[in-house]
């Protein structure tokens, strides 16, 4: 699923992450971090180094720490910034400096805004359990925008996770509350995940057509959710709908990671590295380039492989796999391990069930040789009526 921004967009995925960050008519902030990544990874560590030797150079990132915020709406507002420049860069420290100056605020002076915003925190570190007890009480208790935004978010949390009868109870009460293409756009996601895709497709593209004069950022996430629908269906306008809004939001990691993926199961590698320059750093989108650049036979494939080695190397050193979709893929696509893809891919799908985690461990598992380690996902797919053209055709 797409992500929402504070105020209505879901990443579906943080790296898989995403932001949207648009002010709506309602007054909202649509903001969804994806869960999905495209997380900046960290330099390699070295043991081996004399005392006096630089061993990295950090970005330079300007961080207020001199004075902690006084009011809870001035914290919001520094937490904000922090999360729209994580989604905007990639770069997970800014999670981190949000987290830093949150999580000293006493319990009892927590505002709606502030625990939409830990949920928020926490959905981007697949703490989901967490950001839904954070959500509750403001679904329950609050109004207004910020009960909006914790709608998304929740209905966001419960598809990536397969749960889809409460994402249906999140959209459904979204729509009551804000009626529009956001709410639209949630209720056909979930639909078309359970066995409903065309009509689903056809229904938001009537909403999406019929709702011309929307807000910028609604049309935007329908047009987001509209190609993730195509895809499911292997039909061409994915790539349309897609590329519309990289031309309004080029800084949309999870819809750029989306197309470059959309364009690599094409077999339309070239496409993938314009795409993809300049965002080597980002580990989703980074490992999507490999994979074009082996295919291409490019004379930089090599270079970047050897980055990403050391980069999940030290991500495994350090036990922070955080995001293991996107080492499972370069396990099964790069390095020709479908064994290892396959347990990281299994690992991964216990937390993250939307299409392109169960399409990469269907196919790890063909590839390994070990389809009946896939049978009970394709027991969840058969139970939930889910079909995806995406995925490998043993599938039912």
């Amino acid at each position: 699923m797409r992500k929402p921004t504070a105020t209505c967009s879901v990443s579906k995925r943080w790296g898989r992450w995403r932001f949207v960050r648009h002010r709506l008519s309602a007054g909202l902030i649509l903001m969804v971090l994806s869960t999905e990544p495209a997380v900046a990874g960290p330099s390699p560590i070295h043991p081996d180094f004399a005392d006096t030797a630089i061993l990295a150079q950090l970005p330079n990132v300007r961080v207020d720490t001199a004075q902690p915020p006084s009011s809870p709406e001035a914290l919001a507002r520094q937490v904000r910034d922090y999360i729209q420049q994580a989604r905007s860069t990639g770069d997970p420290r800014f999670i981190g400096y949000a987290e830093g100056i949150l999580s000293p605020w006493p319990e009892n002076r927590m505002t709606d805004e502030l625990r939409v915003l830990r949920a928020t925190l926490y959905q981007s570190q697949h703490k989901f359990d967490k950001a839904r007890t954070d959500l509750r009480p403001v679904i329950q208790q609050g109004h207004g925008p910020q009960r909006l935004q914790a709608l998304l978010t929740l209905a966001n949390v419960q598809t990536v996770q397969g749960r889809y009868d409460q994402a249906r109870t999140a959209c459904q009460q979204l729509q009551q509350a804000m009626p529009g293409l956001i709410a639209q756009s949630c209720l056909a996601l979930v639909d078309a995940r359970t066995g409903q895709a065309s009509e689903a497709y056809e229904k938001l593209l009537a909403g999406y057509r019929q709702a011309r004069g929307a807000a910028t950022a609604e049309q935007l996430w329908a047009l987001g959710t509209l190609g993730d629908l195509a895809a499911q269906l292997d039909n061409d306008k994915a790539e349309q709908y897609w590329r519309e809004v990289l031309l309004s939001n080029p800084d949309d990691l999870y819809i750029r990671a989306e197309l470059a993926d959309w364009y690599l199961q094409h077999h339309r590698a070239q496409p993938v590295l314009a795409l993809t320059r300049g965002y080597e750093k980002v580990d989703s989108l980074a490992v999507l380039r490999a994979i074009a650049m082996r295919r291409l036979d490019h004379p930089d494939a090599a270079s970047l492989v050897q980055r990403l080695r050391e980069r999940f190397s030290e991500a495994r050193w350090r036990g922070s796999m955080l995001h293991k979709r996107d080492y499972a893929r370069f396990q099964l696509h790069v390095e020709n391990n479908p064994e290892l893809a396959l347990e990281f891919a299994l690992a991964n799908w216990k937390t993250q069930r939307e299409p392109p985690d169960t399409r990469l461990l269907l196919l790890a598992a063909r590839d390994a040789g070990q389809t009946e380690r896939s049978r009970p996902v394709r027991q969840w797919l058969a139970r939930h009526h889910q079909t995806d053209a995406r995925y490998p055709g043993d599938t039912p």
